[in-house]
């Protein structure tokens, strides 16, 4: 009977054979190729560093280190650092911390799949950010990372050669010397939001770090949109939400296809892209402008300053004469600015302990020798700002201490190496916006100090924090007292 019942069975048609040979197939090329993106490269890669002596961690399927890197980070967040403590990479980076103490710092971790190699030589960030010979790229960064940096920041070759070009005479020299009446404008009005606050004996507790965002925010948007810039502030509230998520997310960069399932961070992650998308589409249908990045790298420096000077109040007393003495009561203007010794010292220190990025990161798109070490196509390497400005052989034994009169003589006096102090990158691809930034900042330190003197708050935790940049978890929180 069961021989009869399989003869009658109909024949399978050729169409339902070619469709299962299809879908075998495809099954067996997709294992192929998850292996050897998650296997087998992982360890001939492994295999050629530790072939020449470096040392590193030992891959893990998939997630490498970063399940890791996560549980640490967390650990190192449950308390603050002491007040006026700038030794601050054991709490901001504290997988790299303990990995360079057992390994050294020419090591190796894994970033998911891929080796990330850390490069602590000022000599050797120089040779990759120079990128003669087209070595380096950009890392992948997946759809997700794509979320928060696709851009110039992200463009490669001859991309973001013309993205440069068109961007660059936005940020010519005397096209920002025009923005500044708007920088004062900003700064102003938030200024007359602090006095209005103000106690009757002159006195008041603001957290500093969302002012500065929203006065960043405005000048970024009335600069580049013009009257929009009300939906520009939308935009670059909706993108810190998208890098705190970002941050959630992070344990499962590595997982193919975990941007597509219907998590509930994700599906707010693909909201939150609608919506900055159509808010662009507005504002670009009203002026023909290009949108401009930076508000975050720019607030962030604000803010550390205030801190800082908060902590160092002979500085402050410094800056404040300074100012005083070129400006008095009146706007800053551009050629004076230009002219502040102090204040440009203090910028600079603020920037060498509380980099807004600690970390660049290129990838090897085909074997190369660097430091007389072979490096193989794909390997990541980290260029490690926050260990470099920090590293007592570079910058001596006082290295995370806040002393700004180590950049008394300039920048290119401060060390003896050309990339120790890179807080905006370096080489051809060095941040477009830094002298914006750089502006700005000083506009809102010589309004402040102008008008108010100002301490930490008994109730400001120091704990610096990474969420893309470097920023107070906690807040900022400061006594302001009218001059």
């Amino acid at each position: 009977m069961a021989t009869r019942a399989l003869l009658t069975l109909p024949e399978a048609s050729p169409w339902a054979l070619a469709s299962a040979a299809a879908a075998a197939a495809l099954l067996c090329w997709l294992v192929a190729w998850t292996l050897e993106w998650a296997w087998w490269t992982p360890r001939r890669l492994d295999r050629a560093l530790r072939a020449q002596g470096l040392r590193g961690t030992r891959y893990r399927l998939f997630t490498g280190d970063v399940r890791e890197t996560v549980r640490r980070n967390r650990a190192a967040r449950s308390k603050p650092l002491p007040l006026g403590c700038h030794d601050i990479i054991p709490r901001v980076q504290p997988f790299y911390h303990d990995h360079v103490k057992e390994n050294g710092k020419l090591s190796f971790i894994w970033f998911g799949p891929t080796p990330r190699m850390m490069i602590p030589d000022p000599e050797l960030v120089t040779e990759i950010l120079s990128n003669k010979f087209g070595h380096f790229g950009k890392p992948e960064t997946g759809r997700i990372g794509k979320l928060l940096a696709n851009g110039l920041f992200s463009y490669e070759g001859e991309k973001w050669a013309k993205h440069r070009r068109i961007l660059n005479p936005a940020f010519h020299h005397e096209k920002i010397k025009r923005m500044l009446p708007v920088f004062s404008t900003c700064c102003l009005e938030m200024i007359t939001r602090w006095e209005n606050s103000m106690s009757p004996e002159g006195s008041s507790e603001i957290d500093v770090w969302p002012e500065f965002q929203n006065l960043t925010g405005d000048v970024i948007s009335r600069t580049a949109f013009g009257s929009s810039y009300e939906g520009a502030r939308r935009i670059f509230q909706l993108q810190g939400e998208l890098a705190e998520r970002l941050m959630q997310s992070f344990q499962t960069l590595f997982i193919p296809g975990y941007w597509f399932l219907p998590t509930k961070n994700n599906k707010r992650m693909r909201q939150i892209s609608r919506e900055i998308n159509e808010l662009l589409r507005g504002i670009i249908e009203k002026r023909d402008k290009t949108v401009k990045n930076g508000m975050e790298t720019t607030s962030v420096l604000i803010t550390w300053t205030t801190i800082l000077l908060s902590m160092h109040p002979e500085w402050q007393e410094l800056a404040r004469e300074e100012v005083l003495n070129y400006f008095g009561r009146t706007t800053p203007d551009f050629d004076s600015m230009s002219r502040l010794k102090i204040v440009t010292m203090i910028l600079y220190e603020v920037l060498r302990l509380y980099p807004p990025v600690m970390f660049l990161t290129r990838r090897t798109y085909k074997e190369m020798e660097l430091g007389g070490i072979k490096y193989p196509a794909g390997v990541n390497l980290m260029l490690p700002i926050l260990f470099i400005h920090h590293d007592p052989t570079i910058w001596g034994k006082d290295a995370s201490e806040f002393n700004p009169k180590r950049f008394a003589e300039g920048i290119s006096n401060a060390t003896k190496y050309q990339t120790a102090f890179f807080p905006f990158g370096w080489g051809p691809r060095i941040c477009i916006g830094q002298n914006f930034a750089l502006l700005e900042a000083k506009m809102a330190l010589c309004t402040i100090l102008q008008r108010f003197s100002f301490e930490l708050s008994p109730s400001y935790s120091h704990s610096p924090y990474s969420a893309l940049t470097l920023h107070p978890e906690h807040g900022a929180q400061i006594k302001l007292k009218k001059l």
